[in-house]
């Protein structure tokens, strides 16, 4: 099975990750780690098998798409609109079931996987929640 573009720039960041390893002497991964790790991705794809690739290229095309008019409102002051484009996009994500999916994968190689934009804003109007406008 060919891996696909998706699975791969999950993994990119495992990549920099055992190449910058502040764990055994030296910062680079002991042989052990990386057998662990590989491992665990291994575990991960198999998980991710189940993730309709088709349904995740849409998903990624739609992000693309939002965060762009986010980005736009953001740069011409509608700072309110974009952040309630971000909120409404973040809870479409959250309750999008293959996107639950890629995150019950990705508590396998927990902390090692990239973040998808605004998630953070899926928590509603919590004021501890950073302003998507002052994340750019």
């Amino acid at each position: 099975m060919k891996p696909s573009i998706t699975m791969l720039s999950l993994l990119l960041p495992v990549t920099a990750l055992a190449q910058n390893y502040p764990g055994m002497g030296g910062g680079s991964m002991s042989q052990a780690d990386m057998q662990n790790m590989m491992q665990k991705a291994q575990e991960m794809q198999l998980c991710m098998q189940d993730v309709d690739q088709a349904k995740i290229q849409q998903v990624e095309q739609q992000a693309h798409k939002v965060e762009a008019e986010v980005k736009s409102l953001c740069s011409n002051g509608k700072r309110d609109e974009a952040q309630q484009q971000a909120m409404v996009y973040a809870q479409e994500l959250v309750n999008n079931p293959d996107i639950q999916k890629i995150v019950e994968c990705g508590k396998i190689m927990s902390g090692m996987l990239p973040k998808l934009p605004y998630m953070d804003q899926a928590g509603g109007s919590d004021d501890s929640v950073q302003h998507v406008c002052d994340q750019q």
